[in-house]
């Protein structure tokens, strides 16, 4: 069984949600951050679901958003988190990740994302991709996708067809529009579409995203990601290639893809909560960093 649970990020509902699979032995997909704990666990309760089952944390990469809570679900619960080859190091000792974040967040890392320390070694596993592990009543395997992040992984239940995308299938709040994140530093936009194209031949029928649960039409959410990833690039590139400052650039582009959604028929509200999930700031910061370290010439 499968089922998508709200963290209620900031009292938000639909920002940041946890897919669940099993019902006696459970895994839970990407848990977000500290913040986030204690609603997940009392979410599971409503639903019949013991916390203290979850053997097994898949986190697809170790922005704070996605895995910031992994330290509590392995000391409390005793789960053994999974994760990239890339991001085990981080998980095992965060300061540099914290350092970085909070270069970003400020007094806000609290707030936004709770508590981080360290998983204990002996409660983190190290997945290559193509591995495969039994969790939840299933067989769930490692997709290796990179492109939003060196670190991360979409997971795949064979038997159930099914990817947990985190972010490598973008950001979609409610049926809306499905943007590309974009935070430095690890933006590699032939990498992403790599790893789209990679999922597309899996054909997945289900598809769950971080920043909000099940995809419809997961094919064509697959292309629309990967069009509307091009188009930032291209138009950030251009802006940079007049020598636009990123801070007018990242004015400009705020108000590009709010009137995007609000042209799809987007609320104000759900403009904010895509803009809590996926902040529009940071994909200027992201995609400009992209063509300066590897497509340098193109801005010439």
């Amino acid at each position: 069984m499968i089922q998508f649970i709200d963290g209620l990020h900031l009292g938000r509902p639909q920002v940041i949600g946890t897919g669940v699979l099993g019902t006696d032995q459970l895994a839970l997909f990407d848990c977000g951050p500290e913040s986030v704990v204690n609603e997940t666990v009392a979410a599971l309760r409503r639903l019949g679901l013991r916390p203290e089952n979850v053997t097994h944390v898949f986190v697809t990469h170790i922005h704070f958003d996605h895995a910031g809570a992994a330290w509590r679900w392995a000391v409390d619960y005793g789960a053994t988190i999974c994760v990239h080859p890339f991001g085990a190091p981080h998980l095992a000792d965060p300061t540099k990740l914290l350092a970085s974040a909070t270069q970003i967040f400020g007094d806000q890392m609290g707030r936004l994302w709770g508590e981080m320390r360290a998983v204990p070694v002996e409660k983190l596993r190290v997945i290559a991709d193509g591995e495969e592990i039994a969790a939840g009543g299933s067989v769930v395997r490692a997709l290796d996708t990179p492109g939003h992040a060196r670190h991360h992984h979409a997971w795949w239940i064979e038997a159930e067809r099914t990817v947990f995308a985190g972010d490598v299938m973008g950001v979609s709040i409610n049926g809306g529009p499905c943007l590309p994140p974009c935070p430095p530093p690890d933006i590699n936009v032939e990498q992403w579409l790599a790893s789209l194209n990679k999922l597309m031949e899996l054909r997945p029928a289900r598809a769950f995203i971080t920043h909000f649960g099940e995809l419809d039409h997961p094919a064509k959410r697959l292309n629309e990601l990967a069009e509307r990833l091009l188009d930032w690039a291209e138009w950030i590139a251009e802006e940079l290639k007049i020598g636009m400052s990123e801070e007018k650039i990242i004015s400009l582009f705020e108000q590009r893809v709010w009137s995007e959604l609000k042209s799809a028929g987007l609320s104000d509200e759900a403009v904010e909560t895509y803009e809590q999930a996926d902040p529009a700031a940071m994909s200027v910061g992201g995609l400009a960093r992209y063509w300066r370290k590897f497509r340098p010439d193109a801005l010439r």
